[in-house]
């Protein structure tokens, strides 16, 4: 029964820690999340798909062919119409040139000192008893002498740099007319695998005429640039190390 108890509590460990995960993928690549459709409630003419003079999509099997010189074939783009990112569904690329860089010190001294003596010279002729009593001085009662020092000091240096290209899809569009926009791209070589995501909210009119848009221009922008694969745990800490780093008080 002992050996039953000890071996559930060792699963229900590496269950927690993430060890049974991490055993499954031994030997085996990352895998690549599926592709997320976009609901879209109404559906509007769009860039991907022309439309008549009154508004109304036509499908492509109604479509008539035209001649390939001509602008108005079917799958070319719109003449007269704006090509930016406007409706659900909508791609749009993102450029990210990230190059922060911090550098942050603060220096803190503080310095205390204290100095108290007190005593009784005379009252009323108890200081006769009081000496007996205490077999002080009455007139050296209290003599204390107190100091504190403090110094601080840390220094902060950070910098990031990233330099891509990638396409965003239009997820929402707020009552205001501004775009949520979210764009992932997952790259793996061999058994690593490199995953980028950016997500925020940008203006219509912030879209350049190329239908691009610089990262300085998503509002509540979230970018998470990562990876995981064999590398990346190899620079990881064992989940044993983290656990006692988070619980040892030392």
């Amino acid at each position: 029964m002992r050996k039953v108890i000890l071996a559930l509590a060792l699963v229900s460990t590496l269950s927690g820690c993430g060890a049974v995960g991490r055993l499954k993928a031994v030997g085996k690549a990352p895998k690549l999340s599926t592709m997320e459709p976009i609901d879209a409630p109404e559906i509007e003419p769009s860039l991907a798909e022309p439309s008549d003079r009154s508004g109304r999509v036509r499908s492509a099997s109604a479509a008539t062919a035209a001649p390939s010189a001509s602008l108005f074939r079917t799958g070319a783009g719109a003449f007269f119409r704006d090509q930016r990112a406007g409706k659900t569904g909508d791609i749009l690329t993102i450029r990210i040139a990230i190059a922060d860089k911090a550098d942050i010190g603060n220096n803190t001294s503080r310095t205390r000192g204290g100095t108290e003596t007190s005593g009784i010279a005379g009252l009323l002729g108890l200081q006769t008893p009081i000496r007996k009593l205490t077999g002080s001085d009455p007139s050296k009662l209290v003599d204390t002498n107190s100091g504190s020092k403090y110094t601080g000091g840390g220094t902060t240096n950070r910098s990031e740099t990233i330099n891509m290209t990638m396409a965003a899809i239009v997820t929402q569009v707020l009552p205001n007319g501004n775009l949520m926009i979210r764009g992932r791209q997952e790259v793996r070589v061999n058994f690593e695998m490199r995953e980028l995501i950016v997500t925020g909210i940008i203006r219509p009119e912030d879209i350049a005429r190329d239908n691009s848009i610089a990262h300085s221009q998503i509002a509540e922008a979230r970018v998470i640039y990562g990876g995981k694969g064999q590398l990346t745990d190899a620079q990881q800490a064992r989940w044993g190390q983290q656990i006692y780093d988070a619980l040892f008080p030392f």
